[in-house]
């Protein structure tokens, strides 16, 4: 949900060069080169037969791909022209955080390569190496099969920095932060320590968890699924990306269906955790495990299919951000309008239609969710039908039995709320998302709602279901300095793959 109106002062601060040239016709690819000439500021020397005053250079992160099949996929996060034969440009990476990147040298404002992609590392500014985290849990490997994963986005500070692994008999490290190694047929859960190094000399160390299968045992048994709204990417609150880092990779999350992403914030969580994504315009998706297909064509949100095992274990999970004015519990507790007239401001807000066309893309995944099981996240922007009983009609403002449009289409698809299956009873735990730090309206008292939700179909049982929150968050507006940088509480659920 959207707060009053207010200005992104810190996020235009940060990523005021994101804008990317516009898409134009594409042009055949150039033969040319693109050299890193200085790491500290991102200086390259380019060179190219096709000289053109719109030849540009982009900088993506390396898990987004950026126009990888030359055409656009995401926004650059930072750009300039290029418009001689050859010649030096700087990309300031200022505000970019430390991790790896992709430089893409292009043609005439478009997508087309006139040189193949680089890969380049942001170090970060100088000062002691540190982890984001003490610990971390990595995803599972499987004894006899080779095993990835990156840890480079969870180290601030340092220059230079270099990596060492011990306590790891079939692991090793490399030092752009990659594990890769095989475990044995004898491997279990493994836990080691990963030293981060800067050029000071100066060392950090974090314990580094890699839960081990055995051969020919399923991949994956639990999976963590997490609704999480940023509040615009989380920039209301100060340090935010060391404190999102910090909360997802704690957490035990594999999958995150995320709110409020526009300017590349799903993108950047993933780089730093060594995920995948899926990056739209107001909602995103990041993975512990690899993402075999996704669309972002739903528009208020996006689908992705997850490969937790390869092509033996898929997974599919629809996320959305649904429109937010006007809002129902305003209607009902601030302008006492009729259930009628509410539910026609559902249709106003943009949400009835949008859940609609949800429930309607989901068709072919709800029929064969025995098979692939289904996943539904997202920030509603309403509340639930099942929390709308004759005893909350005092917490309701005098409603009950209201047929939330947003609840009930999902409900009649076969989708199942895994919050209500975990705690059934809503008098007893009514698992308010919304809010915590908006706690009084005008003067009034915020309606509190649970408008974030997990629904699932398939072959998956519940195990719990939660909603998180970090430290006790100051409200609104002094909420600057707060570890949690939301205004709503996020959800998640485990869930055991049956």
């Amino acid at each position: 949900m959207f707060s009053p109106p207010f200005l992104l002062a810190t996020f235009v601060a940060i990523l005021s060069f994101l804008a990317t040239p516009s898409l134009a016709v594409a042009v055949a690819r150039a033969s040319g080169s693109l050299k890193l000439v200085s790491g500290k500021t991102f200086t390259f020397r380019y060179s190219t037969k096709d000289k053109n005053e719109k030849n540009w250079i982009g900088l993506y992160y390396s898990s987004g791909g950026g126009p990888v099949n030359q055409k656009q996929n995401q926004d650059s996060l930072v750009w300039k022209y290029a418009p001689y034969h050859n010649g030096t440009l700087e990309l300031d990476p200022k505000g970019l955080s430390v991790g790896t990147y992709k430089a893409f040298f292009l043609a005439k404002d478009g997508y087309q390569w006139l040189a193949d992609p680089i890969t380049v590392t942001n170090a970060g500014p100088a000062g002691a190496v540190s982890w984001l985290v003490d610990s971390v849990r990595l995803q599972n490997a499987r004894q006899g099969s080779s095993y990835r994963a990156s840890v480079r986005g969870l180290v601030k500070g340092g220059s230079s920095v270099t990596f060492s692994i011990s306590n790891g008999d079939w692991a090793k490290i490399n030092n752009d932060g990659v594990i890769t190694g095989t475990p044995g047929s004898s491997a279990k859960d493994t836990t080691f320590t990963v030293t981060a190094k800067g050029s000071d000399g100066k060392t950090d160390t974090v314990k580094v968890t890699v839960p081990v299968r055995k051969s020919g045992a399923k991949l994956v048994e639990n999976l963590q699924v997490m609704t999480y709204n940023l509040w615009h990417g989380g920039t209301k609150v100060k340090n935010y990306h060391e404190k999102q880092v910090r909360f997802i990779a704690t957490s035990g999350a594999d999958l995150v269906g995320m709110q409020e992403t526009t300017g590349g914030h799903a993108l950047r969580l993933a780089n730093a955790l060594g995920w995948y994504p899926v990056q739209g315009s107001s909602a995103g998706i990041i993975s512990r495990y690899p993402i075999e297909a996704w669309s972002n064509k739903l528009g208020h949100g996006q689908w992705a299919r997850v490969a937790l095992d390869g092509s033996k274990q898929l997974l599919t999970l629809f996320n959305v951000h649904l429109g937010y004015n006007p809002y129902g519990p305003y209607d009902f507790c601030f302008d006492k309008l009729s259930v009628a007239q509410t539910l026609k401001n559902e249709e106003k807000s943009k949400r009835t239609p949008q859940i609609k066309a949800t429930v309607d893309a989901m068709k072919t995944d709800i029929a064969r969710a025995a098979s692939v099981p289904l996943l539904l996240t997202g920030d509603f922007n309403a509340p639930s039908h099942l929390d709308y009983t004759p005893a909350l009609k005092s917490k309701n403002c005098g409603y009950d039995n209201v047929p939330w449009p947003t609840s009930v289409y999902p409900t009649n698809a076969t989708l199942t709320d895994s919050f209500r299956v975990a705690h059934p009873d809503p008098v007893k735990t009514q698992g308010t998302t919304w809010s915590p730090i908006y706690l009084k309206n005008n003067n009034r008292p915020e309606p509190m709602d649970r408008i974030d939700f997990i629904y699932f179909k398939g072959s998956l049982s519940v195990v719990d279901s939660k909603t998180l929150l970090v430290g006790k968050p100051k409200p609104e507006p002094d909420h600057a300095n707060n570890e949690w940088t939301s205004d709503h509480r996020a959800v998640m659920t485990t869930f055991k793959l049956k």
